[in-house]
């Protein structure tokens, strides 16, 4: 399977939609984040998994076990297949997460998508992360919230493509890791992204997925990158 993941950044519905059927086929599902999902809301989600494709939800829902719980009740009703929260909202409101997928699942009749917890966002470097209070290094607060991620319950996380490694060590093989910041080997350090690797680099590191965006979407010919991007893939 394709582990491609596009984001679809965008400001509206249309130019989605129009990405997502120039790449259908050529990438193994999209990301629908907030700007999108701002302005187009579920109706956005349901209109790519109706057609076959497979979404990952990121709103990184962060907030008290039930208000989280709720969120991610509704956001099963769309079909996602991947959803995910925050890890920094501790292990209550993991597992409220977990199993409100689990429970909404089955009475909808429906897959149960895989939920994930963001550990840190990819634009942070350490002297961000001590900013906001946390004095251990990146990997080992990463790796932390990894471990907190699977033992509330939770199918995987989303990481940076350079804490892979250490992540797959901790959690095992089995783990599902989704990595941002993936940038081709001509367009590093070129935007906000502060941890990168190349696709590659990722995938032999031990990616589950990659989510990749402005390399696939500002390109002159998106499904031409996209299919370039994975001739790359090990």
């Amino acid at each position: 399977m394709n582990p491609i993941l596009v984001a679809l950044d965008v400001e509206s519905a249309a130019k989605a939609v129009e990405l997502a059927d120039a790449l259908r086929g050529s990438v193994g599902g999209f990301k629908i984040g907030k700007q999108l999902f701002t302005a187009s809301g579920p109706a956005m989600v349901r209109e790519l998994t109706s057609k076959g494709d497979r979404v990952f939800l990121d709103l990184k829902f962060h907030d008290i076990p039930n208000t989280v719980a709720g969120a991610v009740q509704s956001a099963v009703a769309t079909g996602a297949w991947m959803v995910n929260v925050h890890a920094s909202g501790g292990s209550a409101m993991m597992q409220a997460a977990a199993e409100a997928a689990a429970k909404t699942a089955r009475s909808l009749g429906k897959p149960r998508p895989l939920v994930i917890a963001v550990t840190v966002l990819t634009s942070m470097d350490d002297r961000a992360l001590s900013e906001v209070g946390v004095s251990r290094p990146m990997i080992d607060q990463v790796v932390h919230l990894a471990r907190l991620a699977q033992t509330s319950g939770l199918d995987g996380v989303v990481a940076s493509p350079q804490e892979v490694t250490a992540i797959r060590a901790a959690c095992g093989p089995d783990f599902q890791i989704v990595t941002p910041g993936i940038r081709p080997a001509d367009q590093q350090g070129k935007d906000d992204q502060a941890r990168t690797l190349t696709p590659a680099e990722a995938m032999t590191a031990g990616a589950s997925y990659l989510v990749i965006g402005r390399p696939i979407t500002a390109a002159a010919n998106p499904r031409e990158a996209a299919e370039q991007i994975s001739a790359t893939l090990p």
